[in-house]
Formats: structure tokens, sequence, C-alpha cells
């Protein structure tokens, strides 16, 4: 019988770690002083860079071009604290970076305008690729450092990293909900043993008055 080629270990654990970084890259249109938002769910202590692009659409040459006029503005807030992470103003092309301290979701908004100006109105094309995950390290600055190897070992295990602490993240939710759900089932116990209770003192208490109502009838 012939012998099947085996995968590499490392090519099996390069294509099982491909995913651990998490990369959202989509378009999409609005117009002048319009905020555009998108909810991301994170991990505590987890990077996310942003690249954005945006276009005017030109009445003259009738397509999306670039305007170095245009500004976008990018608002980062954790919705539960209410926190704001980020707030910059920056080019038609530019990036930001941040870095969830809790974890949960976390909103992502853009908008566009012209500096202060309320009263121009134009149509935007917006480019925006997000990469949730530990970004690799200076290659340049470490070129003379290591050698391309140890540089692969060092990406694999920053990706392990992010999934240890999604791993991490999911098993805090988990606690949560169980912790949740026994506390209400005790408050059920809780308040079965007090209708139960209820139930006997007012037993007694007609039985009490009963036999005092048949004493009495004795006595007349």
């Amino acid at each position: 019988m012939a012998a099947h080629p085996r995968r590499p270990p490392l090519l099996s654990l390069c294509l099982l770690l491909v995913f651990a970084v998490a990369a959202n890259a989509l378009h999409f249109y609005l117009d002048t002083n319009e905020k555009r938002c998108f909810v991301e769910e994170l991990p505590t202590d987890t990077l996310v860079e942003g690249h954005y692009r945006a276009l005017e659409w030109s009445e003259t040459e009738q397509k999306y071009v670039e305007n170095p006029n245009l500004g976008i503005l990018v608002e980062v807030d954790e919705l539960e604290t209410g926190h704001n992470v980020v707030k910059t103003r920056g080019p038609s092309d530019g990036r930001f970076t941040f870095t969830s301290h809790d974890s949960g979701d976390h909103s992502i908004c853009l908008s566009s305008n012209y500096g202060t100006s309320w009263f121009t109105s134009t149509h935007i094309k917006l480019y925006l690729d997000i990469v949730i995950g530990n970004t690799k390290p200076d290659v340049e600055h470490d070129r003379s450092h290591v050698s391309e190897l140890s540089q692969k070992l060092r990406d694999l295990n920053m990706k392990l990293e992010d999934v240890r602490r999604e791993q991490q993240y999911q098993r805090e939710r988990e606690a949560a909900f169980r912790d949740l759900s026994e506390e209400t089932n005790a408050r059920a116990v809780w308040y079965t043993l007090a209708q139960i209770g209820v139930l006997l003192a007012t037993c007694a208490w007609q039985l009490r008055h009963l036999r005092r109502f048949f004493e009495e009838r004795k006595m007349h």
C-alpha cells in the first residue's frame, strides 16, 4: 500500500493560525458631515489597526477622485462604559491604532467634513480596512538581530497569544453567564420558600380562627 505524504508540522500550524488575526475590509458611501459607525466585540488588551481612504465624487470627471482638503474624523468608544478611546482627525488617506482596555463591544465611527464648514455637500466613497490582533514587529529594526526562522516563530507566538486571549475572554463570558444563572435560580428558590411560608402562616391563622369560632359556639 502506497504511503501518503505527510504534511510538515510547521505548515499545518501556520494554516491553523492564519485566522488568528481578523481582518475586515469594506467600502461604503456617505455625505459630508454624515457619521457611519460599526461595532466590534473585542477581548481585553487587543490591538486594532485601521486604514481608511476617502474619495470624493467629481461632477466634472464623473468619478470618485482624491481631494487633499477632505478630512476624516475617527472616533472609537467603549459602548458599555462610554469611555472614548480614540478621537482623531486625519487626511483623506490615513491610519488609526488603538488597544482595547476592557472586553466588550467597541463602536468605531468615521465621518467626513471640510474643517468646520457645514454648508458643503458632497458624496464620499470611503474604503476601510480593519485588522484585529497584534501587529508584526518592526522587521527593519530586528533584521540585524534575529534570523528569518526566529522571526516566524515570534509571529506564531504572537498569534498564539491572540488565541489565548480570545479563549480567556470566552471563559470569562461563560463564567459570568453561569453566575447569573445560579443567582437567578437561588432567587427562585427563596421566592418559592417565601410563598410556602406565607401559605403555612395563612393556614395556621385560619385554623386558629376556626377553633375560636367553634369554641365560642359551644359556650353559647
